[in-house]
């Protein structure tokens, strides 16, 4: 029996071996370099095994090597490239959509929550998509912005209620506030904002990087193939109670003959209308109730999280940064008094400076760390001529980018001017996605962009911020895909309402 536990292990070991080896002469050929550590199990491994965020491991490798266009990285099953060139980068993402369209995870079909846009892929993914783009139309966002306002107002009202809020765990309040407004605005949950939701703690508990999903996420982003065979779900422990409240909305907005142009009037008019189909490909696609409720759950939780980490991002960046915080609290101030108190979607567009800070606060601090892609034909990118076959896992900066000071200078420090509207056309602000980028843009990306002004200018109205970093600097918390700073405080101040009004 020992005997036979050493040929295992022996031909183990030997297969290591020769997968080091051949991972770091697959690239060698192609004329691209290799990332030495984790030749093997490559970042998602090595991610597995430390206390650093993902996106950590990708500064170290964007840092190793400054004038690569592309490195190549360790993975068990399929190639993996760290593609790190701009133009390369917007190949991947833009240019060559075709061959770069697949997000990079795959997931089951019996994981009813996991089957949204975000990783759906192919035919799949644009039908669905094209069947939800008209819920973030410039008149729809319009028609809902009194309810996000009122959100926004409750939200400074309950922070006045419960004054320790104003310190402690910032991105937890703030969340409360955005899954408020998402709940109101886009789902029709409740006459009024709530703040202790069960929906918060849906998709609080959704985005904790657990060591069990961070496992299913590995081994979804090493090879979709075995994640199938293994057939995990993602989100099965929130099924029940998610999609029987969204089943809950539709047939309570079926019966009510008032519009309110919310997700819940898209999804009945999607039933209504049938079976959905795409042209192109002759797929079709039943909108169930589950179907649906996939997409709001994305929707869902892409409202509460990355919003509440780019309010966040806003108030750090301000809290230690006096005259830019004056500059936003005169803007705010000036727009309630020219409108006589009142703020409306045309009125927070006009918030230039507001727009400028929070664009530069989620640059120093993104929400998520960098992008995945899929190479589903083979094909080559231009910067190097690197030849990338089908298959091959894509990695692309984000972070990286947005603190390259090649890119912009001196990026750690707070210049809102960088985003004014006369710099948008350089090459900073191409490569500036804290939404993504490409045909897989965040399809709420101003949906969220509306939500987080909204709650700044109403909590900038009423309260001041300050901001202290911790000894050592910003930390960040270990997460598979998004950037968590902690190890900083964040109070807020009630300002004297007499100087104000």
């Amino acid at each position: 029996m020992i005997f036979k536990l050493l040929i295992v292990f022996g031909a183990l070991c030997a297969i290591y071996y020769l997968k080091r080896l051949y991972n770091e002469f697959y690239w060698k050929k192609r004329g691209v370099k290799f990332y030495p550590k984790g030749k093997v199990i490559g970042p998602l491994g090595i991610f597995l095994t430390t206390k650093q965020a993902l996106f950590e491991i990708f500064i170290d490798i964007y840092k190793m090597y400054p004038n690569e266009p592309a490195v190549g990285v360790g993975s068990i099953l399929n190639p993996a490239l760290y593609v790190k060139d701009p133009t390369n980068v917007q190949h991947v993402l833009s240019l060559d959509f075709n061959s770069f369209y697949h997000r990079g995870f795959d997931v089951n079909e019996n994981d009813l929550l996991a089957n949204n846009i975000l990783f759906l892929n192919g035919s799949k993914w644009k039908l669905i998509r094209q069947t939800m783009t008209p819920l973030f139309t410039s008149s729809k966002l319009k028609s809902m912005y009194y309810i996000i306002d009122r959100s926004a107002q409750d939200f400074v009202e309950y922070l006045n209620n419960h004054q320790e809020k104003l310190k402690g765990d910032m991105f937890n309040t703030l969340s409360t506030f955005s899954s408020a407004a998402i709940g109101a605005a886009v789902f029709g949950i409740g006459t009024e904002s709530i703040f202790n939701s069960p929906f918060l703690k849906m998709a609080q508990n959704a985005m904790t990087p657990t060591f069990s999903q961070n496992i299913k996420f590995v081994i979804s982003a090493f090879n979709g193939t075995l994640y199938k065979l293994l057939r995990i779900k993602l989100y099965k422990q929130h099924e029940e109670f998610f999609i029987g409240a969204v089943k809950q909305v539709i047939r309570q907005r079926e019966q009510e003959k008032i519009r309110r142009h919310d997700f819940a009037d898209l999804c009945v008019n999607i039933q209504n209308n049938g079976v959905l189909k795409d042209p192109d490909s002759g797929l079709e696609i039943y909108p169930t109730d589950e179907v649906l409720a996939a997409q709001a759950f994305f929707f869902f939780i892409a409202g509460v999280e990355p919003s509440a980490a780019a309010m966040q991002a806003t108030l750090i960046e301000l809290g230690r940064n006096p005259d830019a915080l004056k500059r936003v609290h005169d803007e705010i101030d000036s727009a309630f008094k020219k409108h006589n108190n009142t703020i409306t979607y045309d009125i927070i567009q006009e918030m230039e400076y507001l727009e400028m800070s929070l664009n530069e606060s989620m640059r120093i601090h993104p929400s998520v760390g960098y992008l995945t892609r899929e190479c589903v034909r083979d094909t080559v990118l231009p910067v190097g001529n690197i030849k990338v076959e089908k298959g091959t896992k894509i990695f692309t900066p984000l972070y990286e980018f947005h603190h390259d000071s090649n890119i912009f200078p001196d990026p750690q420090v707070f210049k809102p001017e960088r985003f004014s509207r006369e710099n948008r056309s350089t090459i900073a602000y191409n490569v500036f996605m804290p939404f993504g980028k490409g045909n897989r843009l965040c399809v709420g990306t101003r949906y969220a962009t509306l939500q987080v002004k909204a709650g700044l200018v109403h909590l900038l109205r009423n309260f001041t911020v300050k901001t202290e970093i911790g000894e050592g600097g910003i930390k960040y918390k270990k997460h598979h895909t998004q950037v968590r700073p902690y190890n900083l405080r964040i109070e807020l101040f009630p300002r004297n309402k007499e100087r104000i009004e």
